[in-house]
């Protein structure tokens, strides 16, 4: 028969016990790490996904509105140019 040797299981629950703690301080590191980081981006008053997105919708808003005004200005000149002169060939008599 095989008999458990003392050592082998001391390891063995020293090994498993280490784990645990490293898994907990991974948990407490990716915690404080997150928190730095929300502090960071507060600090530096960057825009949320939120804010750029309505900024951006705006922007896009704006620019299709401006491509209709020119379209429209360019219609309107066109309509407002004078006609041009037609001139009529006269036939000489002999």
């Amino acid at each position: 028969m095989q008999t458990r040797n003392k050592i082998f299981d001391d390891f063995s629950q020293l090994m498993t016990n280490a784990m645990g703690v490293a898994q907990g301080a991974k948990g407490e590191a990716e915690t404080a790490m997150k928190g730095f980081i929300d502090r960071w981006l507060a600090e530096h008053d960057f825009v949320t996904r939120e804010e750029f997105d309505a900024v951006r919708a705006m922007a896009q808003k704006a620019r299709e509105e401006n491509e209709a005004l020119k379209a429209r200005l360019t219609a309107l000149e066109e309509a407002a140019k004078p006609a041009p002169k037609k001139t009529t060939r006269s036939t000489k008599k002999s």
